[in-house]
């Protein structure tokens, strides 16, 4: 977005459930689909008298993720309420973190399609999700309706510095961030059930005649829950931040004379503030909904300062004492992150960067097939090609994941190496590939039962390329005048003639022979 008129600044709120069986303070089910307000006790629904008691695992679990992204751990952290009215939220607060959260400072390494980006991370923190609001969309008037089975979820908080430049650097930080959070089992991190949701705050810094710059209002657009809808959504409302803007103050606003107010530039917001010291003053602060059909913000109301939520450390839990062997504990369970994983799989596989991050984003499992496959075939390219085009293709159409598959690395691998020694060409090496899969036989099994022979002999080739030549002169002069596509059309006649039986790499290289000599 570098061609843009003003400069993007973007922060991310992150919300994660986390991957626990019971909630954070009782022990209410967390799994996703139950009958609505099934999973609740006193305890989660704020019942006068009733005390709670902290989930050790949803702790641990925090301490996995901020660990992951680089954080500092904390020695002494507490719980706060922070007090304020949701129709979903029963207690009419919730138990939060507020100024001694158990991790600050870390950071995330992505890489967006600009370059690598390190994204700074001002704090993780563990808090109690709410309930669900249930809206009537119809515009009928029909009843708001609450399931109060998501209160008091395990709820992580990840809130990165405004270190994003463009909507593109905010998808690629929340997909790095969804694959860490899985790979390390920390959550499922499906957003269409609602365990990853996204806040995103965004203004933009508009250059003026004499080399400062005007920073906007800061916007939330509140409650993004899709990778896609996060970028659209920062993309309008950068766009219309600066319409406005436009509209009101024209390019240069000095030039006009400093006008005594801005006259509600975001109908709910009333100033700008300016650039001093290099160093940006904190603006005015509205919250704003993405209606993702119409493909536009709506902005809302002012944002709550924290203030406004009277926070104070709450009563009935204890603070949390983290001592360095929890620490080294969590150090020691996390294994090898998918940044660390991608360097590696480019380093000892010769990967391209692309190649490795598509293998590395299937997780875990799919990198330890991929290794053991590379190691029965003896050839890296060729596993990799055939995990990611033909294994990827059958995974996603059968709904299954990589230890749901039905060929071993050794039956793969068979099938490599049978392609590599008869010159199967691609087309009836996926044959082969789809027989295989639904009958369970080895790949010579699979060729013999398809009746695939391959021609393999020169002389026999030679003559059918002879002849295919002589039969399309067109694409012979074609290919004399520097149109190399054209030998696709005699290659396509000698498949035709050899039903595809033809070994490829022996074709290509007698039919490129001949071709030299027409």
């Amino acid at each position: 977005m570098a061609d843009l008129p003003y400069r993007i600044v973007i922060g991310l709120e992150v919300h994660v459930q986390l991957l626990t069986r019971t909630k954070l303070f009782c022990g209410c089910r967390t799994d996703f689909g139950q009958p609505p307000n099934s999973a609740t006790c006193p305890v989660c629904i704020g019942m006068p008298g009733v005390l709670p008691v902290m989930n050790r695992r949803a702790f641990d679990l925090a301490l996995k993720a901020a660990t992951a992204l680089n954080c500092e751990l904390v020695s002494f952290t507490k719980w706060d309420r922070k007090n304020y009215y949701y129709p979903d939220l029963p207690k009419n607060y919730q138990i939060s973190q507020y100024d001694l959260p158990f991790s600050k400072d870390g950071w995330l390494d992505i890489q967006p399609a600009g370059g690598p980006r390190r994204i700074g991370i001002i704090r993780v923190h563990l808090e109690e999700d709410a309930g669900k609001s249930l809206h009537d969309e119809s515009g009928g008037g029909g009843s708001s309706r609450v399931d109060l089975n998501r209160t008091g979820t395990p709820l992580l908080e990840i809130v990165s510095q405004p270190d994003m430049a463009a909507p593109e650097e905010a998808r690629a930080y929340v997909e790095e961030l969804r694959l860490l959070l899985r790979e390390l089992e920390i959550s499922d991190c499906e957003m269409q059930e609602g365990s990853l949701r996204c806040d995103a705050n965004v203004n933009i810094h508009i250059p003026q005649s004499d080399g400062s710059f005007l920073a906007t209002p800061l916007i939330e657009v509140k409650n993004l829950n899709s990778i896609r809808g996060i970028e659209r959504a920062l993309k309008y409302e950068a766009d219309r931040q600066y319409d406005e803007f436009q509209k009101k103050f024209g390019k240069d606003w000095r030039a006009q004379g400093q006008p005594k107010a801005f006259e509600r530039l975001h109908r709910v917001v009333d100033k700008i503030e300016e650039a001093k010291d290099g160093r940006w003053k904190e603006v005015a602060k509205a919250t704003a909904g993405w209606d993702d059909a119409r493909g536009v913000t709506n902005v809302q109301r002012r944002k709550e300062e924290a203030a406004d939520y009277r926070y104070f450390p709450e009563p009935d839990l204890v603070p949390v004492l983290v001592d360095d062997d929890w620490r080294a504990q969590v150090r020691e369970g996390l294994g090898e992150l998918p940044a660390a994983q991608r360097g590696r799989l480019q380093a000892q596989y010769g990967l391209a960067p692309y190649d490795a991050g598509v293998l590395a984003a299937q997780g875990r499992a799919f990198v330890a097939y991929f290794e053991a496959l590379a190691k029965d075939c003896d050839d890296a390219n060729e596993a990799k090609n055939w995990l990611t085009n033909d294994v990827l293709q059958t995974l996603h159409e059968r709904k299954l994941g990589i230890r749901e598959f039905a060929l071993t690395t050794a039956a793969l691998a068979e099938l490599i190496r049978e392609v590599k020694a008869t010159g199967l060409n691609k087309q009836r090496a996926r044959e082969v590939y789809a027989e295989m899969l639904a009958s369970g036989t080895t790949a010579k099994q699979a060729v013999g039962k398809l009746g695939i022979q391959v021609v393999a002999d020169e002389g026999q080739l030679l003559a059918i390329i002879r002849k295919a030549i002589e039969a399309n002169p067109k694409a012979v002069a074609d290919f004399k005048k520097g149109k190399v596509k054209a030998a696709d059309a005699i290659k396509g006649a000698v498949m035709r003639e050899t039903k595809g039986q033809a070994k490829a790499e022996l074709l290509q290289q007698l039919l490129m022979q001949e071709l030299q000599k027409a």
